[in-house]
């Protein structure tokens, strides 16, 4: 018989890594759980979380490639990434032009005008947080790979994410990363209307 051990608690998050990991692993159970239509998590879905965190920390997993993303991007409903609306598309960034964001695809998504304009170069946890939602799925998964990618570049991510956030070197803000998610009833795969 398989005993299987996961963390029913959130782990102490002192450096960027730790924050990083731990929001994606938390991404990945609630994925596992919507995607199966279930209104509660399950135990499979804590184990999910506790594998994937332990093996982003020790380097056996790895976050998916923005490709799986931007496939997502060009095959779903053309509809703004934050609230849905079909009308008046505009792209935007993630990461804000001015904080050193990219043009890149991975950093791009659909956003109606009325999103758009309300975002403008904020970023995109403390925009949602202000707004009182929380970011869907699909567009936080997006977020998580890119801030990866910058603190990596910027050989960040051992560093304590207090200090890091401080440095003003990220085009993200770490202590927003969430650490604990809303129930899977307040959580979308995707923006609707």
């Amino acid at each position: 018989m398989t005993v299987y051990h996961f963390m029913a608690r959130r782990p102490h998050l002192p450096t960027l890594r730790h924050r990083l990991a731990w929001t994606y692993a938390n991404l990945a159970r609630a994925h596992a759980a919507l995607a199966d239509g279930c209104a509660n998590y399950r135990r499979s879905d804590h184990i999910v979380r506790s594998r994937l965190y332990s093996g982003l920390m020790t380097g056996r997993m790895s976050m998916r490639s923005l490709l799986d993303d931007e496939i997502v991007k060009l095959t779903s409903v053309r509809a703004c990434a934050y609230c849905g609306a079909q009308e008046h598309l505009s792209v935007d960034h993630l990461i804000p032009r001015n904080a050193r964001g990219s043009d890149d695809s991975g950093n791009l998504v659909i956003a109606c005008r009325t999103c758009n304009s309300s975002k403008k170069d904020e970023d995109l946890l403390r925009w949602m947080a202000r707004r009182g939602s929380f970011p869907s799925i699909f567009v936080l998964r997006r977020y998580l790979k890119l801030a990866h990618a910058i603190a990596t570049d910027l050989a960040l991510l051992d560093e304590d994410a207090e200090r890091a956030a401080a440095t003003r070197l990220l085009t993200f803000d770490p202590l927003m990363l969430p650490e604990q998610f809303p129930p899977l009833d307040r959580i979308r795969l995707h923006a609707e209307p």
